[in-house]
């Protein structure tokens, strides 16, 4: 090889080499994620509104209705799909002094924040409304819809639902974060993610958004591009030593079979499959509460 083509190859190696560097920090994964990933993408994740990142969504396009807060709601925010509370809580430094003192002492916090694979452009508003609601299905008759954005939220249920189109990503990035930070997921999301993946399947664009990923990180996530290992039920929490927000051993719900409420073994189970499963025959009149003569 001539000196010259192998100074070419030499500096066009070492320039694709420091592109496979995950961010810093989260604040510099924003400014990536905008210039290298969404450049010339136009909508945002949960409503699809079509966005700018200065001027904001364009809330009219989507037929978006402000729940409350028109300020928010005029502002594209970078969504952790998985949220930091998620992935922050099952580590030491949460525990003593939380976010902020995860991100200055944890580097795997720290890396884990600023994951490209785990941040979306959202309506500033629905992410603020989601925080760290878990993902199902929000079924009450109080839960709110964004006007023609099909994403809900439910405060009373503490759950935020994702559109149909949108599921399947969720569920292979809370896989990714589970297989790459050690994150439990417990068996009731699980089972509920596993659901989502089989109705929204990958598409060309969560493809090559992950191709983009793993040129800047040096990897993606093998659940899109097809090289991970098929999903796993998470650890008991008995086993894995939580006690918040996971199942028991005996929680072994699933959405496979649709029932009714004399089918039913328990009021946890008839809600599970009212908030998870999407059974709203459970719930004859909408107050949230299903199979009242096991649950009133």
């Amino acid at each position: 090889m001539k000196p010259f083509a192998a100074l070419a190859f030499f500096l066009a190696f070492m320039a694709l080499s420091a592109q496979a560097e995950p961010p810093s920090s989260f604040s510099a994964a924003k400014r990536i994620a905008e210039r290298e990933i969404y450049y010339d993408q136009d909508r945002t994740f949960y409503c699809g509104c079509k966005l700018d990142f200065e001027k904001g969504p364009d809330l009219a396009d989507c037929g978006y209705e402000v729940r409350k807060q028109p300020k928010r709601a005029a502002r594209i925010e970078w969504e952790h799909v998985m949220p930091a509370y998620d992935f922050g809580r099952q580590r030491q430094c949460w525990q003593e002094g939380g976010r902020r003192h995860c991100r200055a002492t944890d580097p795997v916090f720290r890396r884990a924040e600023a994951d490209l694979v785990n941040l979306v452009p959202s309506v500033g508003e629905v992410n603020g409304d989601r925080s760290n609601l878990r993902y199902g299905m929000a079924t009450s008759a109080r839960a709110y819809q964004y006007g023609q954005c099909s994403a809900k939220v439910d405060f009373e249920a503490d759950v935020f639902q994702p559109p149909t189109n949108q599921r399947g990503n969720v569920a292979r990035t809370y896989w990714y974060m589970r297989d790459e930070y050690g994150i439990r997921i417990s068996r009731q999301q699980q089972q509920l993610f596993e659901a989502w993946a089989k109705q929204d399947p990958v598409d060309a664009w969560e493809r090559e958004r992950n191709r983009r990923i793993a040129a800047i990180e040096g990897h993606g996530n093998p659940h899109v591009s097809g090289k991970a290992t098929p999903p796993q039920p998470a650890l008991p929490d008995r086993a894995a030593g939580n006690d918040e927000g996971l199942p028991n051993d005996d929680d072994d719900f699933s959405c496979a079979t649709r029932k009714t409420c004399g089918a039913m073994t328990s009021c946890e189970e008839a809600v599970f499959h009212l908030q998870q499963c999407g059974n709203g025959r459970l719930d004859g009149d909408n107050d949230g509460t299903p199979c009242e003569a096991i649950c009133s």
